[in-house]
């Protein structure tokens, strides 16, 4: 197995994706309340403060900012996809390797992260995220799309 190194920044901003296992679900918004919910949950006992975020059918994109002094993004990601999955029922499909390590099969274990460096970097992923609806032909402007934090900024 590869030695995968995460950039950890303490209160640094992040830009994630995260995937579904299966790319031509549509939990996320099938189940979206339940995804929020995980969200919350975990950002109660986790804070983290959500620059964007859009929610498509099969993966999310989102940029966070940490708190000062905190780099542990991936205890939070985790705690998310264990919450998202402990509110569905177990029907998806499970691989022999999943079956014996006792896991679900609704993500995939990694995700991308990409630590922002500056302005220019940060406005630049904001607008990937907003986009993101657009670019994969789910409406014609990004106002259309109901899972997004570009209402948000648009306000």
């Amino acid at each position: 197995m590869p030695n995968y190194r995460r950039n950890r920044v303490p209160g640094g901003t992040y830009f994630f994706t995260v995937n579904l296992l299966e790319r031509r679900s549509r939990l996320l918004v099938e189940h979206i309340e339940a995804f929020r919910e995980a969200v919350r949950g975990v950002r109660e006992k986790r804070p983290f403060h959500i620059d964007a975020w859009v929610v498509l059918p099969d993966h999310t994109h989102c940029v966070w900012t940490l708190p000062p002094g905190d780099d542990d993004y991936p205890a939070r990601w985790k705690a998310i996809k264990i919450a998202f999955a402990k509110a569905l029922p177990k029907t998806e499909r499970l691989s022999a390797v999943r079956m014996r390590n006792g896991e679900r099969g609704i993500w995939q274990r990694r995700f991308w992260e990409h630590t922002i460096r500056d302005e220019r970097d940060y406005a630049a992923h904001v607008d990937y995220v907003h986009i993101n609806p657009l670019k994969h032909g789910l409406v014609q402007r990004a106002v259309d799309w109901p899972y997004s934090s570009f209402h948000r900024a648009a306000a």
